[in-house]
């Protein structure tokens, strides 16, 4: 069984690709401010939500100078910083903020931390996306090679797939996605971990 959310398009690519930006620090730091930039999208496009981006028309087809407008917006909540922004509390805090300025009353943003059960988190992560909810992901550090690309990073995870022996998540990031083991994106084999936000409209 596979369910993916439909994504969007950013002058023919496959969502934002980060290194587009002319801002050196957000091309360096600016993940968690992408993927928030991103669910605000899919908000206004599929949920009904588009005073969350004023500043660009609501289609599936999105110019990048549109897309810079809205992350202009987005930046001062959820600035790069040295270590990023390198906890889910953090991430609630700026997305708060955004939603308040944006006089949104009706998301609330919530967290599940690296900490809890793969079970926990696996569960979780479908019934968002069975939810029609987006889930931004922090990756901090990884024992898998593999992983290499996803460390110290937030990207959205937009899809899961049951397969016999495991579930796999469609990750997106940098206009790019890739399907990859739940279970090795989860179990990073080290103690200091992020996590996965969780939205829920009222």
């Amino acid at each position: 069984m596979r369910k993916e959310l439909q994504h969007f398009w950013v002058d023919g690519s496959y969502g934002w690709n980060q290194d587009w930006f002319p801002d050196l620090f957000m091309r360096m730091g600016g993940c968690a401010a992408v993927t928030a930039c991103d669910s605000c999208v899919y908000f206004a496009l599929r949920r009904g939500k588009p005073g969350l981006v004023p500043f660009m028309p609501v289609s599936d087809h999105i110019s990048r100078e549109d897309y810079l407008l809205l992350a202009s917006q987005m930046k001062p909540c959820l600035h790069p910083r040295m270590r990023g922004i390198d906890k889910l509390e953090i991430y609630q805090d700026g997305m708060g903020r955004y939603l308040q300025k944006a006089g949104e009353k009706g998301l609330d943003v919530g967290a599940l931390h690296g900490e809890a059960s793969y079970e926990e988190a696996e569960q979780r992560l479908i019934g968002q996306i069975d939810g029609g909810y987006p889930v931004p992901f922090l990756t901090l550090r990884h024992k898998d090679p593999s992983m290499e690309f996803y460390e110290w990073h937030w990207y959205l995870l937009l899809g899961y797939e049951h397969r016999a022996d495991t579930t796999l998540a469609q990750a997106v990031t940098y206009s790019r996605r890739q399907w990859l083991d739940f279970r090795k994106v989860w179990d990073t084999g080290f103690a200091e971990r992020g996590g996965m936000i969780l939205f829920t409209l009222a």
